[in-house]
């Protein structure tokens, strides 16, 4: 029981960094704008990420059973240990630096890391590795697509309605993207919360307490509240890479922005895919950015950015499996 306990303050944990983490990225574009302070910002992300994440749990279910099956693989409770501090290490490496990595790689590369470790390669199942996966990747190439065509719209639009000042412009995106960074922070809420969800149940599965992939009430509140907690915090030198770093963000497309991750990330909640908020959020922004001016965006850090992005699941794969091996295999 003692087990169970540390695997679900782990997991809460890793919620809990993931909240300042990746919610950083959710209202970097509105604090850039200045259309919403830092505090009310943050506030209200909190509370959208709160209510998301009680309200869905397709996602969950996905994470805790696509890569390796709990009803049967061996040394479940160890495999969930190995993958939350793996992924706790890379979270807290990468806010360090500043860098906007994603918590939702470093949780499938970790776990996929730590099954090959505790259970052997047959353990792992590698149709739903590789789905998961590719929908990791594929995302960012929708929201850079998306972005752009987003963005070019709004402009037409804008040029259609005439002789407007680019003050008032700005002013009405403004009051949009109070809007626009809500529904974000919603979304975000609504897919991320859940990863530490199914890890939870994998976990409540292998170890003999629970009997189906359904994720309990208060898992959901225990996972939301962690969430919500983590968010109230903040991830300022993150929310400084996004909102400043890669290209001066200017409320028309920020506005933008958000409303296509909000778009990319509904949809992958929607079909129960652990989508990277981090990566998709980055992307519509470089995406809008270029269909403004290409050679306005600071290709240096985007670059870097995208360095970690390739090695952060290769990477995970590799802590988790030896931090199982050191701490099961060697110490104990």
């Amino acid at each position: 029981m003692i087990f169970i306990i540390v695997i679900v303050a782990l997991a809460l944990l890793f919620d809990f960094i993931n909240g300042f983490h990746d919610t950083a990225n959710a209202i970097a574009t509105s604090v850039s704008t200045k259309a919403l302070s830092p505090r009310t910002a943050i506030f209200m992300a909190a509370i959208l990420n709160f209510v998301g994440a009680i309200l869905f749990d397709g996602v969950a279910k996905n994470v805790g059973g696509s890569i390796a099956d709990p009803f049967k693989v061996e040394n479940g409770l160890q495999i969930i240990t190995a993958t939350l501090i793996s992924a706790i290490i890379w979270n807290l490496l990468t806010w360090y630096l500043g860098i906007p990595s994603s918590s939702s790689h470093t949780l499938i590369g970790s776990l996929a890391g730590a099954v090959l470790a505790g259970a052997g390669l047959d353990a792992l199942h590698w149709s739903g590795f590789q789905k998961i996966v590719l929908g990791l990747i594929l995302s960012p190439f929708l929201a850079f697509g998306l972005g752009f065509l987003m963005l070019v719209l709004i402009r037409y639009i804008v040029v259609l309605m005439g002789n407007r000042s680019p003050g008032r412009v700005n002013r009405n995106f403004k009051f949009m993207q109070i809007f626009s960074a809500a529904l974000q922070s919603f979304s975000h809420g609504a897919n991320d919360a859940q990863k530490a969800m199914g890890i939870i149940v994998f976990a409540l599965v292998a170890g003999g307490y629970h009997d189906d992939m359904s994720v309990p009430i208060w898992v959901k509140l225990a996972a939301a509240t962690a969430m919500g907690l983590g968010t109230s915090i903040g991830g300022w030198k993150i929310i400084e890479t996004v909102s400043r770093k890669i290209i001066k963000i200017e409320p028309m497309n920020g506005f933008a922005s958000d409303l296509t991750s909000t778009v990319i990330l509904q949809a992958g909640t929607a079909m129960g895919l652990p989508l990277s908020t981090t990566h998709v959020i980055t992307s519509s922004i470089i995406g809008t950015g270029s269909a403004i001016r290409y050679k306005s965006i600071n290709w240096g850090v985007v670059g870097k950015m995208v360095t970690t992005w390739i090695i952060t699941i290769p990477i995970s794969i590799v802590i988790s499996y030896l931090i199982y091996q050191l701490i099961f295999n060697i110490i104990g």
